[in-house]
C-alpha cells in the first residue's frame, strides 16, 4: 500500500493528453507525462483494502504486484518498484500504454469512481526504467543445448522468447513481417504506442541470445514438420488476424476494406516500410478528403477512427450494434469485474459522430464504388426496426467487428495433415489447455490469440510467460521460471 490516508488526502490525477486539434496532426504518442513527485503522489492513494482484486484474476492478468510497487514508488525507491514490476510483466512499457487497465476496474476505490491510477503509473515505472538504464540484457549464465523455434513476434512470442532464452535455451524466433513485433507493430497505431518501445525489447532480447528469423512465413517458406524435426520444441503464436465475417452485402465495393489491412499500412507508412507485402498485399487506402464509416464498436475500430482524422478524413461516423450503455454501472453487480459502460477512446474525442443501436444492411455504391452505407435501428434483440432505415454517406468504409482466428495461409493451413486439433467453435483457433500448452502434436505448443482467441496483449504477454514455463519443464524436467 502507499500512504495510509492517501487516498482520503489526495485527488486521483493521470497524465493529459495534448489538445485533439494538435494530435490529429501527427501520428506520435501524445500524452504528457506526470513528474516523479505527480506520480508518488498518485502511488500514495493505494489503500490497505485487505484483499487486492486489482492483481488478482479479476483484475491483472499478468498478476503484477500492484500494491507492492506503488508503496516503493511513494517510498521513492523507483529501482525495486522496477524490479518488482519486471518479475511479472516482461513488457510494461507496452501495457502502460494500450492495456485497458482491468485492474483499475478491480481496485477498491472504483467503488467511488475514483480508482488509484495504476496504468499511469506502471507506464511512469517503465519509462523510469529506460530513463535509469535499467533495461538492459539479461543473458542466462550457462546455456542448456536445447533449442526452441517460436512462430510469431508479437506479445505472446516476445514474451516466451525472453523467458525462455534468459533460462539458457537457444531461442529462434520466426517472424512472417519484415520486422519483429507483430500486431504490436503492424496492427496498433503509433499514436498509442510508437515503436521504438518494440525496437528496444528486441535489441535487449538479442542481447541475450535470441535470433530472429524475419521475412519467414512458416507454412509457406518453412515448413512445420521441419521445424518440429529441427527444434526440440516448437511455440506457435500466430496471433489472430482473420476478420469475423460481416455478411452485409456490398462489400465488393471500392472503398469497404477490412480493418487490419488498413492500420497495417499506415504503420508501415509510418515505419517508411512499402505498405504492400506478401502477407498484406493491397492497393493504398487513404482517409483524406473523405467521409469514412466504421462499423463496430471495439477497439480496432477506434482505431481505424484515430487513423482517418489523422488522414484527414472530413467526417467520421462509428457504428455500433449495442444500445448505448450506461454512463455509470451498478457497482454493486459487476465490481471488482469490467463494467459495461459508456466509454470513450481519445480517437472517438477527436470528433467521431457514434450510432448506437444500429445495424448496417448494406454497403451501397455507384458504377461499383462506395456511396454510403445503409442501416436501420434495432430492438433490444438486434432485430430491424421497420420504418427505421436511412443511408449515411461514405467514400470509405471500414469492418472492425472482431477477429476469428489466424489467417488462412501458410500455418494455418498446412497443419491440418499433422494432425493438430482445430477449435470447436468454428474458428481456426488450435487446441491447447491452458495448464501446460501443449497441442495434439508432439514437441507443439500453442499460446496467445491463436489459443485463446482475440484478447488482450496482457492475455498475450502472460500466456507467453506460461507456455515458457511449460517448455522449460518439458525440456529440462523441472523448472524455475514463474507462472
Amino acid at each position: 500500500m502507499g500512504k495510509v490516508t492517501g487516498f482520503l488526502e489526495i485527488d486521483r490525477q493521470v497524465h493529459k493528453y495534448q489538445p485533439a486539434s494538435d494530435r490529429i496532426r501527427h501520428f506520435r504518442e501524445f500524452t504528457l507525462p506526470m513528474s516523479d513527485k505527480e506520480v508518488e503522489k498518485q502511488a500514495a492513494r493505494c489503500m490497505d483494502c485487505g484483499v487486492p482484486y486489482c492483481h488478482g484474476p479479476t483484475g491483472c492478468p499478468v498478476h503484477n504486484q500492484i500494491p507492492d510497487w506503488n508503496d516503493l514508488v511513494y517510498n521513492g525507491d523507483w529501482d525495486s518498484a522496477i524490479r518488482n514490476l519486471h518479475s511479472t510483466n516482461n513488457f510494461p512499457e507496452w501495457t502502460g500504454r494500450i492495456c485497458p487497465a482491468p485492474c483499475e476496474e478491480a481496485c477498491t476505490l472504483n467503488l467511488e469512481d475514483i480508482p488509484v491510477a495504476i496504468k499511469t503509473i506502471e507506464q511512469a515505472i517503465a519509462d523510469k526504467a529506460y530513463e535509469t538504464g535499467y533495461i538492459v540484457p539479461q543473458p542466462a549464465a550457462a546455456k542448456t543445448g536445447k533449442t526452441v523455434a517460436i512462430i510469431g513476434s508479437g506479445p505472446a512470442g516476445m514474451a516466451a522468447a525472453q523467458q525462455l532464452g534468459r533460462s539458457g535455451h537457444e531461442v529462434h524466433v520466426y517472424e512472417r513481417e519484415s520486422r519483429p513485433g507483430g500486431l504490436m507493430r503492424f496492427g496498433i497505431p503509433d499514436f498509442k504506442i510508437e515503436k521504438r518501445y518494440v525496437d528496444r525489447r528486441v535489441e535487449q532480447m538479442q542481447g541475450e541470445g535470441v535470433t530472429f528469423f524475419c521475412n519467414v512465413n512458416v507454412g509457406t517458406d518453412k515448413p512445420l514438420d521441419e521445424l518440429i524435426a529441427d527444434y526440440d520444441a516448437v511455440l506457435y503464436c500466430g496471433g489472430s488476424e482473420k476478420p469475423r465475417p460481416a455478411g452485409i452485402p456490398g462489400t465488393e465495393l471500392a472503398g469497404v476494406h477490412d480493418a487490419m489491412p488498413y492500420l497495417v499500412q499506415q504503420n508501415k507508412r509510418v515505419g517508411g516500410e512499402p505498405i504492400s507485402s506478401a502477407a498484406w498485399p493491397a492497393d493504398p487506402i487513404l482517409a483524406n478528403g473523405k467521409h469514412v464509416v466504421v462499423v463496430g464498436g471495439g477497439d480496432t475500430a477506434s482505431d481505424c477512427v484515430g487513423t482517418a482524422f489523422r488522414q484527414g478524413a472530413v467526417r467520421v461516423t462509428q457504428l455500433d450494434i449495442r444500445p448505448q450503455p450506461p454512463a455509470k454501472e451498478d457497482k454493486l453487480t459487476v465490481w471488482p469485474y469490467w463494467a459495461t459502460k459508456m466509454r470513450t477512446s481519445s480517437s472517438q474525442a477527436e470528433g467521431a459522430e457514434r450510432e448506437f443501436q444500429v445495424a448496417t444492411l448494406e454497403f451501397v455504391g455507384e458504377d461499383g464504388v462506395l456511396t454510403g452505407v445503409k442501416c436501420c435501428e434495432v430492438d433490444e434483440r438486434r432485430k430491424p426496426i421497420a420504418g427505421t432505415e436511412f443511408v449515411i454517406r461514405a467514400d470509405l468504409a471500414f469492418i472492425a467487428i472482431g477477429f476469428a482466428g489466424p489467417i488462412e495461409n501458410g500455418l494455418a493451413s498446412s497443419v491440418e495433415g499433422l494432425g493438430l486439433t482445430r477449435d470447436a467453435r468454428g474458428s481456426t483457433n488450435v487446441v491447447a489447455n491452458d495448464k501446460d500448452y501443449r497441442t495434439t502434436i508432439d514437441k507443439l505448443f500453442a499460446a496467445g490469440d491463436v489459443r485463446r482467441g482475440q484478447s488482450l496483449v496482457v492475455w498475450a504477454i502472460r500466456e507467453g510467460r506460461q507456455a515458457a514455463r511449460s517448455i522449460d519443464e518439458y525440456l529440462m524436467g523441472s523448472t524455475v521460471l514463474p507462472r
